[in-house]
């Protein structure tokens, strides 16, 4: 039976509250997809075809319109991705954050569009096939529920609704980025670590930190497919201040376009250079 929108309700609408340029609507049980105008389905992402083609053709007139230069065809592909996957793992990450329910969403069941400006992260129309949580939620009598005994196996399906959705569509973006299996579990890894810790900053209420710790617990590493572990440490500021970093698996590809100005967590930046934005940042 199909899961009742009540189930992730919660959810997606304090996200809403603290991320209002991310929007994500449950379609009811009988709805099509949404399919045209600026949407396309995660499955059309995942074939790699004239649908990829399309998304990725709004990536290259971004590109050359904010920065005045036409980026390489795997440099487009990885931008692509990155402004994909990073919403779509909220879709799993948030739900179990907040609520300790972990939703499946196969590919077929997701729609994306990013060409509305009133959510200039993007519009997530997404339909769950089941959902996971722990003994004595509430939830647990919903249909599409599966129990789960403790902790540990909720984390085990987060990493596996993760994969399920993300596997075929990395096998749709593969090809053309010019990457392939450790390499794009890489970028994956990121995209579930970084989304949550910046999205739990906006929740506020020492949220980050509980955030940082379940991430250490979801991916301390030697959990394949994925690549590594959370990868947080701390640096030490000029007045003795611990500001926290972590390493990324993979590289976004900025630096292509401009060389001067990679992200706090990207491999090519030193710990100076990290010390220099984290302070800017808080500053």
């Amino acid at each position: 039976m199909p899961v009742p929108s009540s189930a992730l309700a919660h959810a997606y609408a304090r996200l809403a509250e603290v991320l209002p340029g991310l929007d994500i609507t449950q379609p009811v049980t009988d709805a099509a997809l949404p399919r045209h105008g600026g949407w396309v389905t995660a499955s059309a992402l995942a074939e790699g075809g004239a649908g990829l083609d399309a998304f990725l053709a709004w990536d290259d007139a971004q590109v050359l319109r904010d920065y005045g230069q036409s980026a390489r065809p795997d440099v487009v592909a990885s931008f692509g991705l990155h402004r994909y996957a990073w919403p779509a793992c909220l879709l799993i990450t948030v739900p179990w954050f907040l609520l300790r329910r972990v939703p499946r969403f196969p590919v077929t069941h997701v729609s994306y569009d990013r060409t509305d400006p009133g959510a200039p992260l993007g519009r997530l129309a997404a339909r769950p096939a089941s959902f996971a949580c722990l003994p004595g939620d509430p939830a647990a009598g919903l249909p599409g529920a599966r129990v789960v005994p403790d902790e540990e196996a909720l984390r085990a399906e987060v990493r596996a609704a993760v994969a399920e959705h993300l596997e075929p569509v990395l096998g749709g973006f593969g090809p053309r980025m010019r990457r392939r299996g450790r390499a794009l579990w890489g970028m994956a890894t990121d995209e579930v670590v970084e989304g949550l810790w910046y999205v739990a900053h906006l929740f506020g209420d020492g949220e980050q930190e509980r955030a940082r710790h379940e991430l250490e617990l979801l991916l301390p590493g030697a959990t394949t497919p994925y690549v590594g572990s959370a990868a947080f440490r701390e640096l030490t500021g000029p007045d003795g201040e611990s500001l926290p970093t972590r390493d990324r698996a993979s590289c976004c590809m900025f630096y292509t376009l401009r060389p001067e100005d990679t992200c706090a967590t990207c491999p090519r930046t030193c710990d100076a250079d990290r010390l220099a934005k984290l302070l800017a940042t808080t500053a």
